[in-house]
C-alpha cells in the first residue's frame, strides 16, 4: 500500500500548494503574482518527484499513469488504484482549501480565458510536451538520474508561466477535477479531463519514434512500482 499512500500525499501536495497559491494570490491582492504561481507548481512537482519517486514513481497525475500503461511501462493492475489514490489526494487538498477559504469562488479551478477550443488545444500541446519530457528523461541511457525531477518540474513551471493565463495550464486531470467539483465550477469540467489525457497519449508514439532499442527500457526510478 505504500505506493498508493505516496500518490495520495504527492497529489495532495500538488493540488494544495498549486491551487492554494492561486487562492492566496486572489485573497492577498496579487502578492504571489502569476510568476509565483507558475513557480509554485513547478517546485512542488519537482519536490514530490524527489520525495516519492522511488516509492510510487511520483505520477501524481492520471494522464501520466494512463500514458505509462499504454506505453507498456506500467502494469494494468496498478492503474485503477493509482487513479483512485490521486483523486483522493486532490479532493482532500481542495476540501481543505474550501475550509480555509469559505468565500473563494473557484478554489483555483482551471477555466478557459477565451473560447473552449483554444484551451482544449493548449492543454493537448502542453501535456504532450510534459509527457514527452517525462518519457525521455526516464529511459535507459537517456535517464538523467537526479536531474529528472528538475527537468520535469521546470517544464511544468515553464508551461504554467506562458500558458496559464489562457487555459490554466492544468496538464493534470486530478488537479482540475477536485477544485472544479468542490467549488461547483463544472462547466468546463470535461475539457480538462479529455485534453490532457489525449496530449499524454500523443507523446508516446513520438517519443518511441526518436528512441532506439538501446535507449529504451521498461523501468525507471520515476516509474517503479
Amino acid at each position: 500500500m505504500n505506493k498508493y499512500y505516496a500518490e495520495i500525499i504527492g497529489t495532495f501536495a500538488l493540488v494544495f500548494a498549486g491551487t492554494g497559491a492561486i487562492v492566496v494570490n486572489d485573497v492577498a491582492g496579487g502578492s504571489i503574482t502569476h510568476v509565483g504561481i507558475a513557480l509554485t507548481f513547478g517546485l512542488i512537482v519537482m519536490s514530490m518527484i524527489y520525495a516519492i519517486g522511488d516509492i510510487s514513481g511520483a505520477h501524481i497525475n492520471p494522464a501520466v499513469t494512463i500514458a505509462f500503461w499504454i506505453a507498456g511501462r506500467f502494469e494494468l493492475k496498478f492503474v485503477g488504484p493509482y487513479l483512485i489514490s490521486q483523486l483522493i489526494g486532490a479532493f482532500a487538498a481542495s476540501g481543505l482549501l474550501r475550509v480555509l477559504f469559505l468565500d473563494h469562488v473557484t478554489l483555483g479551478a482551471t477555466l478557459p480565458a477565451g473560447p473552449w477550443w483554444q484551451s482544449f488545444i493548449f492543454e493537448i500541446v502542453l501535456t504532450f510536451l510534459l509527457m514527452f519530457v517525462i518519457l525521455n528523461v526516464t529511459v535507459g541511457a537517456k535517464e538523467k538520474g537526479i536531474m529528472a525531477g528538475a527537468a520535469i518540474g521546470s517544464v511544468v513551471a515553464l508551461e504554467a508561466m506562458f500558458a496559464g493565463p489562457i487555459c490554466g495550464a492544468s496538464m493534470n486531470p486530478a488537479r482540475s477535477i477536485a477544485p472544479a467539483v468542490v467549488s461547483g465550477e463544472l462547466q468546463y469540467f470535461w475539457l480538462y479531463l479529455i485534453a490532457p489525457t489525449l496530449g499524454a497519449l500523443l507523446a508516446i508514439p513520438v517519443s518511441q519514434c526518436i528512441q532506439n532499442d538501446e535507449t529504451q527500457s521498461t523501468q525507471s526510478p520515476l516509474e517503479e512500482s
